[in-house]
């Protein structure tokens, strides 16, 4: 083409690809308006205004909106800088078809009940900041006020569930199991007696953190009685209540005499709900981390061993 050449609406439609009523809009809208008219009032086009068509039509094929495109047209924002942001949104985009996509599996494979699907289209629709303030209001509801043990307060704080780009259906399960966990009032009841028990435990002088071996110790000697079928009201079961309640002694540094039963028993029935056990494996399926074991046979065999052996 000539550059000195202009050339009506027709050609530039064959030209650009674009249709004749879409060249018409962008002139009336002032995205690529005409470089003169004809003296019976046609449009008629150069060089510059076919690049400027084929480069709207070609960001509009990328779903680049007018407004974006306008600015480039421009010189407000470069090609380049339109195409980094557009990319980012794509990203978004792209994140929360493959949650659809899998909400729609877990609904194919489970079956879930109206108020199930109501609550998995709703996660879908919460950015990743609404999905953390879910636990966040949980935590501050039940642990908010009080001095309860702090190790524990941070790591539940810190342990958020972020579900991946591209979750597979029993995450995206565990959302929905989590998010109706949080919001059960009667479990959220219990969290906050345990917290308060907490808070009161650290007002008697009890700083000793989160315990992790004298858990594992727990788990080893009484996970073995249950392998090898020993009843928590039995005789055999007496040296292991011996034990742990040695083991807990040292630790708490206080003596290891019925009294010290009694309060461990206690112990255990605040925080024996397995609701509160269900919540970090929940937490753990959606974060694709490695599920903890169930303590609760574990610790029921305890409690029950600490009646019989007063």
């Amino acid at each position: 083409m000539d550059g000195d050449t202009l050339y009506p609406i027709g050609t530039m439609a064959e030209r650009t690809g674009l249709s004749v009523k879409t060249i018409r809009f962008y002139a009336d809208t002032g995205v690529v308006p005409p470089t003169a008219h004809s003296p019976a009032g046609y449009r008629l086009y150069d060089d510059d205004a076919l690049a400027r068509l084929q480069l709207v039509r070609t960001l509009r094929e990328l779903g680049i909106d007018l407004p974006a495109i306008r600015q480039v047209l421009e010189r407000k924002l470069s090609v380049p800088e339109v195409a980094c942001a557009h990319a980012e949104a794509l990203e978004f985009q792209i994140g929360a078809l493959r949650v659809r996509r899998t909400v729609l599996r877990a609904i194919a494979e489970r079956g879930p009940t109206r108020e199930e699907m109501e609550l998995m289209h709703r996660l879908v629709e919460l950015s990743d900041a609404e999905k953390r303030r879910l636990i966040s209001d949980f935590v501050e509801d039940t642990f908010g006020g009080t001095d309860a043990n702090p190790e524990f307060v941070d790591l539940i704080r810190s342990a958020m569930p972020e579900l991946p780009d591209d979750p597979e259906p029993a995450q995206v399960q565990a959302w929905v199991e989590l998010a109706e966990l949080t919001r059960d009032p009667d479990f959220r009841a219990s969290v906050r007696r345990m917290a308060r028990y907490q808070a009161t435990q650290r007002a008697e002088g009890d700083t000793t953190g989160l315990h992790h071996e004298l858990t594992e110790l727990v788990r080893d000697r009484v996970g073995q009685a249950l392998t090898s079928g020993i009843a928590p009201n039995s005789d055999a079961a007496e040296p292991i209540v011996d034990e742990l309640t040695a083991a807990y002694a040292t630790t708490f540094d206080r003596p290891d005499d019925s009294e010290l039963r009694g309060w461990l028993l206690a112990r255990l029935e605040v925080a024996g709900d397995p609701r509160s056990e269900r919540y970090w494996q929940l937490l753990a399926v959606i974060n694709g981390w490695p599920v903890p074991p169930t303590l609760v046979p574990v610790f029921d065999w305890l409690g029950a061993a600490l009646r019989a052996h007063p």
